[in-house]
C-alpha cells in the first residue's frame, strides 16, 4: 500500500529552493566595469541574486585585467583565497572571465583546478550557458572566441549606479602600442552606430541618470569602421539634444586622432562636461616612437592649449608610464617638462614592467628597478605639487556637485557627504546642521573652502556660506532602488525548482 503525505505536508515538501547567489568582483578598467554590469545582468536575467558577501555566493565572478601591474599574481592570489572556501561550499563555482582568461586561457584552469568556466572578452553572454554546462558535466569549462559574438551593450545589465552610467560606443583598438595587449585581447575596434548609442542613452535617462560617460578603447576615431571620421563630434552633440541629460562625459581620446571639431563640440554642447582626460604616457619623442605612439610632445600640448582656450576651467588628467626600456634621464626630464606646463588637475601613474605578449617585453635597456622607482617618486611629487596648486585655486568658488555613493571614503568619520563637480574634481561637503540632507543622484551647490592635493572641501555651508540641494529624478531612482524588495526567490536559469538542488562535488582544490 502506497502511503500518501497530508496536503499540508506535500505543500512543504514543495517548497521552491531559494535561487543561486553570484557576486562579480572587477580588475581593471572602466570598459571591465562596463563588462561587469553585464555579467551581473545576464545572471540576474538568469535567475541568480546578489549575494551579501563574496564568500556567501554560490557563484564567484572574477573580471580580470592584463594590463594592471602583477594581473596574474592577484588573479591566482584571489583564487587560492577562494579555494577553501569552495571546499566547505559543495556547489559553489568560480568563473574567470576579462583580459587575463583571454590571454591565459586553459592555464587558469592548469594552475587552479577548482576554477569552473574560462570565458573570454568576446563572449560575456556566455557565462550562464557554461555554468550550468559545468555543473551538469561536473568538469570545467573553458570557452574563448577570437572575435566577438555579441555587442556587449546589446547584452542585459544590472548598472551600478542609478544617476551615472558607463555607455559603450565602441570595442577594441587599433593602435599597435608597443606596451599595451589590450588590441590582442580585444580585437580590432568595432563601432556601435550611433543610433544604438542615442538609445540607450535615452533609456538610462529615463531610467533617472543624469550623467552618462561614452566608453571606448579610443573614442577618437569612433565612426571610422562606417565612414565618419567626424562621428565622435556629432555623437556629444546629439548628445546635447537628449532632454534631461545634464553631463556627459568620455573616456578615453587618442591625442594622435583628436580633432578640433571635438573640441568644438565639448565648448559648445552645454551637457559635455569641461573635463578631459587624454593620456600622454611620455613627454620624449624619441620614447613616444619607442611606444608606438603617434603624436608628440608638441602635439600633445596643443591639444591642452586648443581645450584651455576654449573651456579656461577645464580639468585635464591623463596617464603616465615611468621607466619605459630605453628612457634616460634627459627622456625623463621631458615628462616632468610637460606635467610642469599642462597643469593637469591630476595624473594615473605606473611604473613601467614587463606585459608578456608586448612588443616592449622584448626590447633592450630595461630598466633597472630602482632607477624606475626614484624617477615614479619625483614624478608623484610633482604632480602632487602641481595638483595642489591647480586645487588651492578653487577655494572660494561656489561648484555644482552630483552627489555619489560611496566616493569619499573618511566620509563616515569626517561627517561629509561626496560627490563630483562639473569638470569631475572629487568634492567632499559638509552638510550644515538642519539642512536638507541631499541623495545620490541629488545635485548640491557647495562653496571650496579648501584645496588639497587629491581633492576638494567645501564647508563653507558650515558658516553661513553657499549651500543648496536641487532634488533630482535621479535622487528619486536611487531611493526607489533602496526601497524595492528583495528579488522573488524560487526562480534558477528560468526554470522553477521544487526542492534543494542536489549538491554537486567541487573538483579537488591543490
Amino acid at each position: 500500500m502506497t502511503e500518501t503525505l497530508p496536503i499540508a505536508a506535500a505543500a512543504e515538501a514543495a517548497v521552491v529552493a531559494p535561487p543561486r547567489t553570484y557576486s562579480v568582483r572587477t580588475f581593471g578598467c572602466q570598459m571591465n566595469v562596463h563588462d561587469s554590469e553585464r555579467l551581473s545582468g545576464m545572471l540576474e536575467a538568469a535567475g541568480y541574486v546578489e549575494a551579501a558577501g563574496e564568500e556567501q555566493a554560490d557563484v564567484v565572478v572574477l573580471n580580470t585585467c592584463a594590463v594592471r601591474e602583477n594581473a596574474d599574481n592577484k588573479l591566482y592570489g584571489n583564487l587560492g583565497h577562494l579555494a577553501p572556501v569552495k571546499r566547505k561550499r559543495p556547489g559553489m563555482q568560480i568563473a574567470v572571465g576579462g583580459c587575463l582568461a583571454q590571454k591565459d586561457r586553459g592555464e587558469i584552469v592548469r594552475r587552479a583546478p577548482w576554477v569552473d568556466v574560462v570565458f573570454g572578452t568576446h563572449n560575456l553572454g556566455s557565462l550562464p550557458v557554461l555554468l550550468e554546462r559545468a555543473r551538469h558535466n561536473e568538469s570545467a569549462q573553458v570557452e574563448i572566441l577570437e572575435s566577438l559574438e555579441v555587442f556587449p551593450s546589446t547584452l542585459p545589465t544590472r548598472r551600478e549606479s542609478v544617476y551615472a552610467g558607463w555607455v559603450s560606443i565602441s570595442v577594441g583598438c587599433n593602435n599597435t602600442c608597443t606596451f599595451c595587449i589590450v588590441p590582442s585581447l580585444r580585437g580590432v575596434e568595432r563601432d556601435r552606430r550611433p543610433g544604438d548609442v542615442l538609445a540607450e542613452v535615452r533609456a538610462l535617462v529615463a531610467e533617472g541618470a543624469l550623467e552618462v560617460t561614452l566608453l571606448g578603447q579610443n573614442v577618437n576615431t569612433y565612426g571610422v569602421e562606417f565612414g565618419d571620421r567626424l562621428a565622435f563630434g556629432k555623437l556629444l552633440r546629439a548628445c546635447g539634444e537628449v532632454e534631461g541629460l545634464e553631463r556627459v562625459r568620455f573616456t578615453s581620446p587618442h591625442p594622435s586622432s583628436f580633432t578640433d571639431d571635438v573640441v568644438a563640440a565639448m565648448a559648445e554642447t552645454p551637457n559635455v562636461m569641461p573635463s578631459l582626460h587624454m593620456p600622454l604616457q611620455s613627454g620624449s619623442d624619441r620614447v613616444l616612437r619607442a611606444m608606438r605612439r603617434s603624436y608628440r610632445q608638441a602635439r600633445f600640448l596643443r591639444i591642452v592649449e586648443g581645450v584651455r582656450e576654449r573651456m579656461p576651467d577645464a580639468a585635464i588628467t591623463t596617464d603616465i608610464i615611468v621607466g619605459f626600456p630605453g628612457e634616460t634621464e634627459a627622456d625623463f626630464a621631458a615628462t616632468l617638462d610637460v606635467v610642469r606646463e599642462a597643469r593637469f588637475a591630476s595624473a594615473f601613474t605606473f611604473q613601467y614592467s614587463k606585459r608578456p605578449g608586448t612588443p616592449a617585453a622584448e626590447l633592450p635597456d630595461q630598466l633597472p628597478k630602482e632607477v624606475v622607482q626614484e624617477r615614479y617618486e619625483r614624478l608623484v611629487a610633482l604632480q602632487d605639487e602641481v595638483s595642489w596648486s591647480e586645487h588651492r585655486a578653487q577655494e572660494g568658488r561656489d561648484l555644482e556637485v552630483l552627489v555619489a555613493e560611496g566616493e569619499g571614503r573618511k566620509d563616515g568619520a569626517t561627517a561629509r557627504l561626496s560627490g563630483r563637480a562639473r569638470d569631475n574634481r572629487l568634492v567632499h561637503f559638509a552638510v550644515p546642521d538642519g539642512a536638507e540632507v541631499p541623495r545620490p543622484g541629488d545635485v548640491v551647490h557647495v562653496g571650496v573652502t579648501y584645496g588639497a592635493p587629491h581633492h576638494l572641501v567645501a564647508d563653507s555651508g558650515l558658516a553661513g556660506g553657499t549651500y543648496a540641494v536641487r532634488r533630482t529624478r535621479a535622487g528619486d531612482a536611487w531611493a526607489a532602488r533602496q526601497a524595492a524588495p528583495a528579488a522573488p526567490a524560487g526562480v534558477g536559469l528560468g526554470i522553477p525548482r521544487v526542492g534543494a538542488p542536489a549538491p554537486v562535488a567541487a573538483p579537488a582544490c591543490r
